[in-house]
């Protein structure tokens, strides 16, 4: 059986940025063919440097858009299933899918809907974003903007209008594998490392807490996370209960310049070592030192004393997955290969004192 394709789904209000960060994933893509399930195509307001076929103006709710990056963009036609069976089927189906929620709709539903017979065998939830705006949450509106969110809500009467926003946001943190708070610009250091270590605290044990300012988050990040969420959707239970469906609002974010500086954010760096003698041990030791520096990523290919084949190694936190992927080749340097990729501040000296420990105690 093929392997299943990962899909992504960003929550977050209307506001937070999830437009911006997806844009900016496009943007990026290296190669990847993601596809983007949306439920609008003019909410997506990707630069003309990255659409191409057809414009907003011409395109139906049946359209999919071919990107010229590799990219493939389409809506939610009518329901969400037979739009993702319609990505599947395609002769060449996408490396990856991300889906945007709009931004009222409660990520829960769309996870539980994967376990659906007719896609379950096809696809798989790689990992649940929700993108909170770091300002409106420190100042305990959740929404920038909380007239625009009751107006989206009054609009849609599926919508649950009596919720407290406070409530819906619970129930975003209580689905994600990652939180990115966003707009970190617009907060003193301080109260932006507190906020992260709070929503570290009200989520669930091994959720990424990540801050940015653009939405500027490295794809390596943001995608490849293998949660299989839809297998423990138990666990991501919505706090409250709510009586609403799905809006057809979207993300309206006015935070939407274009800053190449958002990188900056993240530190990435190489740490080659001599070949191991235990991948357990190794693997082990890896997730200690991932612990210790609070590393987001960590991936790379390891060389095993004794062994021909070459060990892939990936780590999304403290979660570390090896396996022997291909043999090593004749003039293949006997080596360990590693990336990581953090918040800026690493400390490389550190980390890669760690990694290079021989004998860790």
């Amino acid at each position: 059986m093929p392997a299943k394709i990962p899909a992504t789904v960003v929550t977050g209000f209307l506001g937070s940025g999830k437009t911006t960060l997806i844009r900016h994933m496009l943007q990026n893509a290296n190669g990847r063919r993601i596809a983007l399930i949306i439920n609008e195509f003019g909410d997506l307001g990707v630069d003309g440097d990255i659409l191409k076929g057809c414009g907003d103006e011409t395109c139906t709710d049946d359209d999919v858009m071919e990107l010229s990056n590799g990219c493939i963009c389409c809506t939610v036609a009518e329901d969400f299933v037979p739009t993702l069976q319609k990505l599947l089927d395609r002769d060449t189906p996408p490396d990856h899918i991300v889906i945007e929620t709009s931004g009222l709709a409660l990520p829960q539903p769309l996870v539980r809907a994967f376990n659906w017979p007719e896609i379950s065998t096809r696809v798989t939830v790689d990992g649940v974003v929700t993108v909170v705006d770091g300002k409106a949450v420190t100042e305990g509106r959740f929404a920038h903007d909380v007239a625009a969110v009751d107006a989206q809500r009054a609009m849609d009467d599926n919508l649950d209008h009596e919720t407290p926003l406070s409530e819906l946001f619970e129930d975003q943190i209580a689905c994600a594998d990652m939180i990115v708070v966003n707009k970190t610009d617009l907060l003193d250091s301080t109260a932006a490392d507190a906020l992260a270590a709070r929503l570290g605290t009200d989520s669930r044990a091994g959720v990424q807490v990540v801050k940015t300012s653009m939405g500027a988050l490295p794809v390596d990040v943001l995608l490849g996370r293998g949660q299989a969420a839809e297998d423990d959707i138990a666990a991501r239970h919505e706090v409250h209960h709510h009586h609403h469906h799905h809006d057809d609002d979207e993300d309206d974010d006015h935070h939407d310049h274009a800053h190449e500086h958002g990188h900056d954010e993240f530190d990435s760096f190489v740490v080659t070592r001599p070949e191991i003698t235990d991948p357990k041990a190794f693997a082990q030791q890896v997730a200690d030192v991932i612990r210790a520096h609070d590393i987001l990523r960590l991936k790379g290919f390891a060389a095993v004393a004794g062994k021909p084949m070459r060990l892939t190694l990936q780590a999304v936190g403290p979660r570390v997955d090896t396996y022997f992927d291909r043999p090593l080749t004749a003039g293949e340097p006997r080596e360990t290969r590693l990336v990581v990729i953090g918040q800026a501040g690493l400390d490389r000296a550190a980390i890669e004192a760690a990694l290079m420990d021989t004998a860790p105690a």
